[in-house]
């Protein structure tokens, strides 16, 4: 999909409404559209013709390939309005001279066709595409009655409430979406690429991989690279929410969009921009407002059936008591006014997405990037948890610690199998028996290998049938052994048939695990389990320190049929893990979350990302997921209970038409500003 920069959007229901309608072309695949960052997304056959049709459905909009500001509006466009309206107040009501009464209309009139320029074109739009219960059809329309019952001064000053409050809520969107922006505001903009002995300037975009880019203090990392000289230390900050900056030397990996803060490094890209950290990030936090959550679509299908009803009330509040007796009809018609004011459902359809982008970009933030407003809001709702250990719960960092021989073997016999086995492995625990076996003299010729998920490795090495894994392994290749119940994490080896020994290998538990799971419990989410394809004793360990409960020796498929088995149980669910293994369990969760470190596979399946690779940041996702669902009730409770009182105010007659502009105007003001919280959570 192509990403386009759409201006001139009046609210979220228009960006729905030309979402729907681009959706039904046949030249048009998909297409979202995302009010909070005046972006369209669109995968089409012919660009050209669909830009055609968007203007001939909204005539004000533009697009472009370009990031072009917000345009704020003109105070100007409110305030001359505003002073010529009192100005004839003040003719009308101060002066007796019968001509000047007769200019103080004429200004009335200009200042009602003035402010209520927008409101007539748009009426008239939208009258021409069939769609009768926007706010400015009902605006135009309770303004035009008011002259008919003869409240011509209302009339003119509700026009002019409104449009003043129309001017302070697209300041007000206006100013979140500059918020907005200012989130995504870390892509580096410049890279000075080293060329012998010269330095050239290019984009990040136009970097390639092998690239030698030159760093200096105070500069952005144009993209991810390995640090290959100098020393410095670089602030994350932005990328992972850890503020303690990153002491960086040479062989460091380093992060696009990191900060460098002392020394002059030299960095060799190892990624293209595009898959860069940074870009992810920007292409994850902006595409995350087209998914939309429950509440929101909620919110769309409520308005839609709301305004009509409340309009039809406003009809029979005007006209059925006069045709039963009980009244005027200038008496009723100007209560069913009021009423018709107050039923344009502003303060919900702008309020609640930008309340749920706003949580996405605090997240953000914080290193936690949350791939849309459904994934933000099915977190807050989240009871049941359940965790990968390694790696994820514990730092994944392995050492050997104890190796057994057998059968006449050596340790260093042991050591030098397994190493020869694990060649082609990135495990961590590969990893480790790779480092405690060091020989310089002896190279691994691998004819064959194969990695078993769950079990281990098969390779044939040196001619050597080898075979390296848990317990498992050795049952699955009918390999003889007395040694099933070892306390710890195993590596069990055997050669041509014939069992050799053991390595027990150690990993320690991360040191934020602890208060993060207590603080998850503290908030509410007591349902913990650990899920680990680790041995009973390794995980059992892990389990009794954290308490939790846990399953152990499991294979991927069984991770995952546990967990909808006998995790879920009915409620919303979140899994949290970081290996291949991990990924179908974590595409099987309502939420499911990926560490910082995770696979390629973990990252693309997982809802939710921790860039950090912390426990502690899982506890604030969840507050945060909490914290905006609760500011989005509050809005729409405020906003339906706002609306409410001033219904029945206007139908006892209690309440005038500007109050009940305020009440439209107002409150979407004021649900606005309460959205705008969630970006500082």
């Amino acid at each position: 999909m192509r990403e386009y920069k759409i201006s001139n959007l009046e609210c979220p229901d228009c960006a729905d409404r030309l979402e729907k309608e681009l959706n039904k072309l046949d030249i048009v695949k998909e297409a979202k559209i995302s009010f909070a960052t005046n972006t369209l997304y669109i995968d089409t056959t012919d660009f050209k013709k669909v830009s055609s049709i968007l203007k001939k459905l909204e005539p004000d909009i533009k697009i472009s390939q370009k990031n072009e500001d917000n345009q704020k509006p003109k105070l100007s466009n409110i305030i001359y309005p505003i002073i010529l309206f009192f100005i004839a107040i003040f003719l009308l009501h101060f002066s007796q001279i019968n001509w000047l009464h007769s200019i103080a209309y004429g200004i009335l009139g200009f200042v009602y066709l003035y402010s209520g320029k927008d409101v007539f074109l748009g009426a008239i739009q939208n009258f021409k595409k069939g769609y009768i219960f926007d706010e400015n059809v009902l605006m135009l329309t309770a303004t035009v009655a008011a002259f008919f019952i003869g409240a011509y001064e209302e009339a003119v000053s509700v026009m002019l409430f409104f449009a003043t409050g129309e001017f302070l809520q697209e300041l007000a969107v206006s100013k979140s979406k500059a918020s907005i922006k200012s989130l995504l505001a870390v892509a580096p903009e410049i890279a000075y690429l080293k060329k012998g002995n010269k330095i050239i300037q290019k984009k990040p975009q136009e970097l390639q991989i092998g690239d030698t880019l030159i760093i200096k203090p105070g500069e952005k990392i144009p993209t991810d690279g390995i640090v290959i000289k100098g020393e410095s230390s670089i602030d994350q900050k932005i990328l992972t929410g850890e503020s303690i900056p990153l002491n960086v030397k040479k062989d460091t990996k380093v992060l696009g969009g990191s900060i460098n803060l002392q020394g002059v490094l030299e960095i060799k890209v190892e990624k293209l921009y595009e898959n860069s950290s940074v870009a992810k990030i920007i292409e994850l936090v902006q595409s995350a407002a087209s998914k939309k959550s429950q509440t929101e679509k909620f919110i769309t299908i409520f308005a839609r059936y709301y305004t009509p009803i409340v309009f039809f009330v406003a009809l029979c509040i005007a006209f059925l008591p006069p045709l039963l007796n009980y009244g005027s009809l200038e008496e009723w018609g100007y209560r069913g006014l009021v009423v018709l004011m107050v039923s344009c459902p502003c303060a919900l359809v702008i309020s609640v997405p930008l309340g749920y982008f706003g949580g996405i970009g605090a997240a953000s933030k914080n290193g936690i990037l949350i791939k849309g407003a459904n994934d933000l809001e099915a977190l807050s709702l989240v009871k049941t948890i359940a965790f990968d250990k390694t790696g994820t719960l514990t730092k994944g960092i392995f050492k050997v610690t104890q190796v057994i021989p057998h059968n006449g073997y050596t340790k260093n016999d042991v050591l030098r199998h397994a190493s020869c086995a694990q060649t082609f492995s990135n495990h961590p625990i590969a990893a480790s028996i790779k480092e405690a076996y060091i020989d310089t003299h002896h190279t691994h010729h691998i004819d064959e290998y194969e990695e078993i998920s769950g079990y281990g490795v098969k390779t044939i090495c040196n001619s050597n049938l080898i075979i390296a894994g848990n317990d498992k392994i050795l049952h699955k290749f009918n390999i003889p052994h007395n040694n099933c119940d070892i306390e710890g994490t195993v590596v069990h080896v055997a050669l041509n048939g014939n069992y050799i020994g053991y390595i027990i290998i150690s990993d320690e538990l991360k040191e934020d695990a602890k208060d993060g799971i207590e603080q998850l419990k503290s908030i509410g989410i007591n349902n913990i389990t650990i899920l680990s394809g680790d041995n009973t004793y390794a995980t059992k360990r892990t389990a009794d320190i954290l308490d939790c409960k846990f399953f152990a020796n499991l294979l991927p498929e069984e991770k995952a049929k546990i967990f909808q088995e006998k995790i879920k149980n009915n409620t919303k669910s979140a899994f949290i893990g970081d290996g291949i293994n991990d990924a179908p369990t974590i595409a099987s969760a309502d939420v499911g979350i990926s560490m910082g470190g995770a696979s390629d596979v973990s990252k693309e399946n997982a809802d939710i990302i921790i860039t950090n690779n912390s426990i502690l940041s899982i506890v604030k996702a969840f507050k945060i997921a909490k914290k905006t669902k609760n500011i989005i009730w509050q809005n729409i409770i405020f906003a339906l209970a706002i609306k409410g009182v001033f219904i029945v105010l206007g139908v006892f007659g209690l309440a005038n038409l500007w109050e009940a502009v305020f009440g439209d105007v107002g409150v979407a003001l004021i649900a606005l500003a309460n959205s705008m919280r969630t970006m500082r959570i």
